[in-house]
Formats: structure tokens, C-alpha cells, sequence
């Protein structure tokens, strides 16, 4: 036995499996910037922590 649907609910569902698709693209847009953010900020904080050993190896070298 079929069932038919008629065409207004074909294209009720062919725009809540658009929503769909575009809310999952926007996901993972969201997700890849932010893991672009985190490195970019993993970055910014390993300079600063090799600026400051170079600082102390320097002032150690002064001292002795």
C-alpha cells in the first residue's frame, strides 16, 4: 500500500531539510573558527613564554 503526499508537504520537507543543511554548515563554520581562535591564541601565548625564558636567560647571564 502507498501513500501519497501532496505537494505542499513535499516542499515542507524539502525546506526543513534546507534549514537543516544550512544549520550544519553554520556549525561547522562556528566550530572551525573557533579551533582557528584557539590556535591563534596557543600561538600568541608560546611567544610570550619563549620572550620571557629569553628575558630570564638574559638577565642570568647579566647577573653572573
Amino acid at each position: 500500500m502507498k501513500t501519497y503526499r501532496n505537494g505542499s508537504t513535499d516542499m515542507n520537507l524539502m525546506h526543513e531539510e534546507l534549514a537543516r543543511a544550512q544549520m550544519s554548515a553554520r556549525l561547522g563554520e562556528a566550530h572551525h573558527l573557533r579551533r582557528g581562535h584557539q590556535l591563534a591564541l596557543a600561538r600568541r601565548m608560546s611567544r610570550k613564554a619563549e620572550q620571557a625564558a629569553a628575558q630570564a636567560r638574559l638577565a642570568l647571564a647579566r647577573a653572573l
